[in-house]
């Protein structure tokens, strides 16, 4: 090998090797700078940059825990049945305003599929998108409405596509029947994939999905997976 193959490579496994680390500590400050808009009113209403000996870090780093306390809270209070009653009334509430309604009850439909181990995601299949040939996993979400039915000409159900490895952001699709694949996987199984891309085995892919799991909450031709 010769010393400029030899340079090559090593730069490339440097590459490799500082490449991800460069980008986490970028999505990272992204992160960070976003949640300064929320952590700096509660530092400021509440003073709390005067706990931490005028440290703003501090500051933020107590107010980011005083936040994550108040929805433990509520989620706690929500647990009894007191807090589901005065919760409910809210849900229902807010059903009433348009618009609002419907953002409300999607986000909130994916997020309680996501955390409950009793999906309300019926089964898992498998949909041709974006093109013909590659085929996306989709959580069928329904039974459908017999307004889209007479559009596509035969029974069509509502398709969640979720994006990988974040399912919480996709795309809700109208499928005919016809173009629905079933598959014997279980809900569970297929967010795990979706979860981790497919890598790994069968126990990481598990494991990944229980750490996704527990940060939320609690054809004849050769099938492809696609990442929308």
């Amino acid at each position: 090998m010769g010393a400029r193959s030899y340079l090559k490579d090593g730069f490339v496994a440097g590459l490799i090797l500082i490449a991800p680390l460069v980008v986490t500590l970028y999505v990272v400050t992204l992160l960070v700078g976003w949640s300064s808009q929320f952590l700096d009113p509660v530092v400021a209403e509440l003073q709390l940059i005067g706990y931490t000996g005028d440290v703003e870090v501090l500051a933020k780093v107590l107010a980011a825990l005083l936040i994550v306390a108040g929805i433990t809270a509520l989620g706690l209070v929500a647990e009894w049945s007191v807090g589901r009653h005065l919760f409910g009334n809210v849900g229902r509430t807010v059903y009433f305003v348009p618009l609002v309604s419907t953002i409300y009850g999607s986000v909130r439909q994916v997020a309680s599929a996501l955390v409950e181990r009793e999906s309300r995601f019926e089964r898992v299949v498998l949909v041709e998108y974006p093109r013909e040939g590659l085929y996306s996993i989709g959580l069928v979400t329904g039974d459908g409405t017999a307004s889209v039915d007479d559009v596509t000409g035969e029974r069509s159900y509502p398709v969640f596509l979720p994006n990988s490895p974040n399912p919480t952001a996709g795309r809700l699709v109208m499928v005919p029947q016809s173009q629905i694949h079933d598959t014997e996987m279980s809900v569970r199984e297929g967010m795990r994939m979706i979860v981790t891309t497919g890598i790994g085995t069968e126990d990481e892919s598990l494991e990944a999905y229980d750490r996704f799991d527990q940060a939320s909450g609690d054809g004849d031709r050769s099938v492809e997976r696609s990442s929308p």
